[in-house]
């Protein structure tokens, strides 16, 4: 892995500083998927006059458990980077409140900042059999491994989990459904677009990059209401009589050995940031709503989200440690 050397936080206000900041956004996935356009945000951010800290920004993939292999990492070696980012889900919630990050906790690293949310979605192959959500419903409830659902993450990912409620939603045992695993959301997509899989549950932001380049169809947005933007005149999932909604947010942690001054001073920045009429802008343009929780307002988020997919993941017969 290619290593760099970053400069620390100077202790003088970051207004003040003018040269560009070399920042590294990790992406705990391969390519293409929600991660990386995480990441891609970040450097739209900083590479714009948003911010009063210019910063040029390089993304690192670190594939491996949606998360749990930059999670062990961070912990583990103990980074200390004041300008280095880990992009975070829901996902890695989800997948933190199964104990999939191994022996790590909640409170082993530093949450920084929730940026934004979106909606789940599913999508199916252009040329697919299922014409709507209802018409996959109901072949579902004939038989719930009537299709091949594909996601990024294994058993238990918050995609799994999104198509175990639609089989549930459907009126059959989510156990008997057929899922197929992959490393991010991009592979899963290229998957669905290439005919080796039936249905893609995962989020705006990957079918927003998938639908441009064509071989899918957005079935359903699992969102309360219609979205705005280019998924405008895709109905939602409680229109077509199914009641599922997954909102996914979006942000960023960083090492637990990251100093509390210069932790502190990347907060106070993010807080300023997310209240910015031309951030709210650039958020609309990934197709994100705004979602601004900064430190120390987001451990308490993060603590009763964990809870509440602890929860969930006992209600759908998952191993929870």
């Amino acid at each position: 892995m290619r290593r760099r050397l970053f400069l620390a936080l100077p202790a003088v206000p970051m207004a003040a500083r003018a040269a560009p900041i070399p920042i590294t956004c990790m992406a705990p996935a391969k390519p293409g998927g929600g991660f990386d356009l995480s990441c891609h945000l970040l450097r739209d951010i900083f590479r714009s006059d948003l911010t009063e800290a210019p910063g040029q920004v390089d993304i690192r993939y670190i594939p491996g458990g949606i998360g749990a292999v930059a999670f062990d990492h961070a912990v583990r070696e103990q980074w200390s980077d004041p300008h280095q980012f880990v992009a975070f889900s829901t996902g890695s919630l989800v997948n933190l409140a199964q104990g999939k990050f191994g022996p790590h906790h909640v409170h082993d690293v530093r949450w920084l900042a929730t940026v934004g949310s979106e909606f789940g979605t599913i999508a199916v192959p252009s040329e697919s059999r299922f014409r709507t959500l209802p018409e996959l419903t109901r072949a579902l409830a004939r038989n719930p491994a009537a299709a091949v659902f594909a996601a990024g993450g294994t058993v238990g990912s918050q995609d799994w989990i999104k198509a175990a409620l639609l089989v549930r939603a459907a009126g059959a045992d989510h156990r008997g459904m057929r899922f197929v695993a992959f490393e991010g959301g991009g592979q899963a997509l290229d998957a669905l677009r290439d005919g080796h899989v039936d249905v893609f549950c995962g989020d705006m932001l990957e079918a927003l990059q998938a639908v441009p380049a064509g071989g899918i169809r957005v079935l359903a947005v699992l969102a309360p209401q219609r979205v705005s933007g280019k998924l405008a005149s895709v109905p939602t999932a409680r229109e077509q009589g199914v009641d599922l909604v997954w909102p996914t947010v979006r942000g960023f942690y960083m090492g637990p050995g990251v100093r509390e001054r210069e932790f502190a001073a990347w907060a106070r920045e993010f807080r300023t940031l997310l209240r910015r009429p031309r951030f709210l802008q650039l958020l609309a343009s990934y197709g994100l709503e705004p979602h601004p929780l900064v430190s120390p307002d987001i451990e308490p988020y993060v603590e009763a989200q964990v809870s509440r997919f602890r929860e969930l993941a006992r209600s759908l017969s998952l191993r929870v440690v």
